[in-house]
This record gives structure tokens, sequence and C-alpha cells, in this order.
């Protein structure tokens, strides 16, 4: 099954080895071959108009999409295409539950999803993407909770699209989706769902903290922090039982973050795991190349450590609740 998975959070590309991707091409392309090319790739975008041909034009068109520049323009300006991939998605809503999704109907849609983040991950597409709100279509995925292998593609390749948006740092795609429901729904993958599901969903709710907005949001309520915090905590936990240097490095990255508004950091004062202030991971931090979970969490700590009471804070025998 071809998985997507994005990058610039620590993920291989697939089908391109570590390191190879950067290697000059001893091959280039003639001008003839390239037409040759774009036609194969204008003949797969109308087979996916036809259900008799689109399983093999998705899966076709799913191995392209690294190596195609324009496969996102041409797919949302193609008549129908963008309608045949959420026919696609919406057919399999009714084996969610209960769970009777088959590999076969699983990899089918991933390879259907992985266009919609090709999609999603351009910038001449994506803001037309987030107007038709086709991200709200790949929620019933990330609501699922069964551990079958279908499933869990199903789950990590629609986080892989919300990952391909939050990774541009806009504003508006973070104002979009603060008006949906992914931030529970990240929070439900990160505390149930596998190591690879876990480290995504974190790297979206960072991405969303990074941003004002969605650091105001989160932080606006003692609620919504209470929800973030407390699935924090188990991860971190989790994380001191069972090491994952990425994993670990975007769970910092977030209680820094969330240490940047005055009454969250009051709060962590109060409930910032113990694990986080010991030598807990100093195995983790030290045998991993990347030092920048090292300085964040160096920094968190002094964050913690410096006194600056406001008013209104939450008060300092105010602790988190034990459940949600």
């Amino acid at each position: 099954m071809s998985i997507p998975v994005m990058s610039g959070i620590g993920f291989n590309q697939p089908g391109n080895p570590a390191g190879l991707g950067n290697m000059p091409n001893p091959y280039p392309i003639t001008p003839n071959e390239r037409d040759t090319e774009n036609k194969k790739i204008y003949q797969w975008i109308c087979e996916l108009s036809c259900s008799e041909t689109r399983e093999n034009a998705l899966l076709e068109l799913s191995r392209k999409r690294e190596s195609v520049e324009s496969l996102a323009p041409m797919l949302w300006h193609s008549f129908g295409t963008i309608s045949a991939l959420l026919q696609e998605i919406v057919s399999v809503y009714y084996a969610i539950d209960p769970p009777t999704l088959s590999a076969m109907q699983s990899n089918r849609v991933c390879n259907a999803l992985a266009l919609l983040q090709c999609v999603a991950s351009h910038p001449d597409t994506r803001q037309s993407f987030l107007q038709a709100h086709i991200p709200l279509f790949l929620y019933p995925f990330l609501n699922t909770s069964s551990s079958q292998r279908s499933f869990e593609y199903l789950r990590l390749t629609s986080l892989g699209v919300i990952g391909a948006l939050v990774k541009t740092d806009e504003n508006d795609v973070i104002n979009f989706l603060l008006t949906t429901e992914i931030v529970p729904l990240c929070l439900n993958i990160m505390e149930t769902g596998s190591e690879l599901s876990k480290t995504v969903a974190t790297f979206i709710l960072q991405k969303i903290l990074v941003d004002n907005a969605g650091l105001e949001y989160i932080c606006a309520t003692y609620e919504r922090f209470c929800n973030v915090a407390i699935v924090l905590e188990k991860m971190v936990v989790n994380l001191s039982k069972e090491p994952s240097a990425r994993l670990l490095k975007h769970v910092v990255r977030c209680y820094l973050r969330l240490s940047d508004n005055h009454r969250a950091k009051e709060a962590l004062r109060q409930c910032l795991p113990d694990q986080l202030k010991d030598t807990t991971f100093a195995p983790v931090l030290r045998e991993g190349s990347d030092q920048t979970t090292k300085r964040w969490l160096a920094q968190l700590v002094k964050n913690l450590e410096e006194s600056n009471p406001i008013p209104n804070a939450v008060s300092a025998n105010q602790r988190l609740p034990t459940g949600l």
C-alpha cells in the first residue's frame, strides 16, 4: 500500500531513500519523453471520471504526485476530478461503523487521499481546497478507533492531508481548522493511535499552537487547556516507558508554546509532568543527533521558573481533573 507521508517532520518520502532525492539525475528526461508523460497524466485524469478505469488511474496518479509539479492544478481544474475523488471517500463511510473496511477498499481510498494531499500542498490550489471545505470529508476517518491496519492506514493518510495544510504556516489554514473539530480529533489520536499517527497528530497540534490564533483558542477556556494538557501528560508518561525521540520533540514543542500564554504557564507550573523536570529523558536526548528537543526542554523549564503573576491567572491550588 502506498501511504503518502508528509515531508518536513522527519519522514522519508515514498520511493525516495534517505539522501537519494538530492542526487543529480544521470538520465535527464527529453522533451519527447516529457510530452509522452504528460499525455499519460491527462489520460489517467480523464479515467478518474469513469468508475471502470478509476482504480488504476488512482494508483498511477498517486505514484506521480511527487514528480509532476503541476499535478495539483491539473487535478483541481479538470472537469469532475475532485468530485470523483470525494465519491471514493464517501463510498466507504458505510464501512466505518461497524468496522468492515477491507484492505482493498482502504488502499483505493488512500490513493484518492494522496491526490487530495497533493492539492492541499500546492500554493495555487490550497485556498480553493479550503474554501470547498474538503478537509471535512476526512474527519469521519480521523474519528475511527479500530486498530485494524486498513483503518490505521486511512487515519494516517487523512492526517497527512491535514499535515500538508498546516505545514505551510498560513493563518488562513489555522483559522479554518479552528472552526472545525480538528483539535479533539487530533487529541484522540494522540492518546490512542499508533506511534506514527500520534506523531503526525501531535505535529498538527503543534502547528496550531504555534499560530497566535491557535494558542489563543486553546487557552481561551480552562476546559480546552485541560483537554490538551491531560493528553500531553499521558503521552509523556507513555514516552518514559517507550521512548520515541521524534514524538518527544513534538510534545515538548507543544508544552513550550503553551508556556508563552500567561494563564497556561501558571497552570503548567502545577501540572508539568515530573518526567520533563528530571533526567527521565536524558538518554533519549543524549543519543539523538537533534539537539533541538534538548534546547526546547531547557527553555520550557526556564519559562516556568520565571515569576510573572498576572490578574485572573489560574490559581495555584486549581488542579487539573483526572479525566475528561
